[in-house]
């Protein structure tokens, strides 16, 4: 079955640099964001990874536990840590997945099948650069899919889980190209009445499209 938005993201057990955990346990009653890279020792990667040591604080604050993966044995991925710390000047303390045998990359579907060049040895394709974002309940609430040659935008990753996280929070929207502290939409669903309730004094731009300012 094909995951979608909505889907309970499918639990795994697996051995990563942190020891052996179990997905759904990892999660706990945390965000959680599961991102995956083609291979260890890579250019690419190498970058992906030190990012997210960089800005472990931003996924701290905002409740968000990380969780890489990568188409390598456990031993390779720890040599490679150390590169990333060198490279990077950072301290990469999240759990990479080893998934040598493509089975995370499989459930997840995150296998390369556009470029035949990315393959292992044995000709076994790597996987792509997916990002998913998970909430407290299992759910899968974001997909992004890059190709194997484009680095990941965390940026993105965390507007997206400010989105997402201030939505639950609170009945409304994010415009285009939003970011944190700007103004919001107030959802369709709540009447003129309550949204002066709610968000007092906002904006009516169009009978369908109400702004208000951040809940923040």
């Amino acid at each position: 079955m094909s995951l979608r938005l909505g889907s309970i993201a499918p639990n795994f057990k697996a051995q990563t640099t942190k020891g052996d955990i179990d997905f759904h346990e990892y999660i706990g009653g945390s965000w959680a964001i599961l991102f995956s890279h083609p291979a260890d020792f890579t250019p690419v990667c190498t970058t992906e990874l030190g990012e997210v040591a960089r800005r472990s604080k931003d996924f701290a604050d905002r409740g968000v536990k990380v969780i890489g993966l990568s188409a390598n044995e456990l031993s390779d991925h720890e040599k490679w840590v150390d590169d990333i710390n060198e490279v990077n000047n950072v301290n990469v303390d999240f759990p990479i997945i080893a998934d040598h045998e493509r089975k995370v990359s499989a459930l997840y579907d995150m296998l390369d099948h556009q470029d035949i060049t990315n393959v292992d040895t044995k000709g076994i394709p790597f996987t792509v650069r997916s990002v998913f974002i998970i909430d407290p309940k299992k759910i899968i609430r974001l997909m992004i899919t890059y190709p194997a040659s484009t680095g990941l935008n965390f940026d993105e990753v965390i507007r997206v889980i400010d989105s997402l996280q201030l939505g639950d929070k609170h009945r409304i929207t994010t415009p285009a190209n939003w970011k944190k502290g700007d103004e919001v939409i107030v959802h369709p669903g709540v009447s003129n009445e309550e949204a002066e309730k709610l968000f007092p004094g906002f904006r009516t731009v169009k009978p369908y499209l109400r702004l208000a300012k951040s809940p923040f």
